[in-house]
């Protein structure tokens, strides 16, 4: 999904920033997407919008691809239309004792 079908999957506003509600899967797979792009720009030395747009495709492939992984021995899908700061606020408080 791009970054509009996260928003719009998750029900967030335009305001809201879509890694703020993200899992912890859904973060380390968006950082290896980035990564793994940031790597292969690099190790082909890429130059223009064509070259860098098939170092992302290929990035996000390779991310596209853990993430079928992991759903594959999970059971369960990694992205989720949950609102990560939503649960985060449900969370019970930890009380000091006094």
């Amino acid at each position: 999904m791009n970054a509009q079908e996260i928003k719009e999957y998750k029900k967030l506003s335009k305001q809201d920033n879509a890694r703020d509600h993200m899992n912890e899967l859904e973060l380390i797979l968006t950082m290896l997407g980035e990564a793994t792009t940031t790597e292969l720009s690099r190790n082909r030395d890429s130059k223009g919008f064509i070259s860098l747009q098939k170092d992302a495709k290929d990035g996000g492939k390779v991310s596209g691809n853990a993430r079928k992984e992991i759903e594959s021995k999970t059971g369960k899908r990694v992205a989720t239309a949950e609102n990560f700061l939503e649960q985060k606020k449900k969370l019970p408080v930890k009380r000091k004792s006094a």
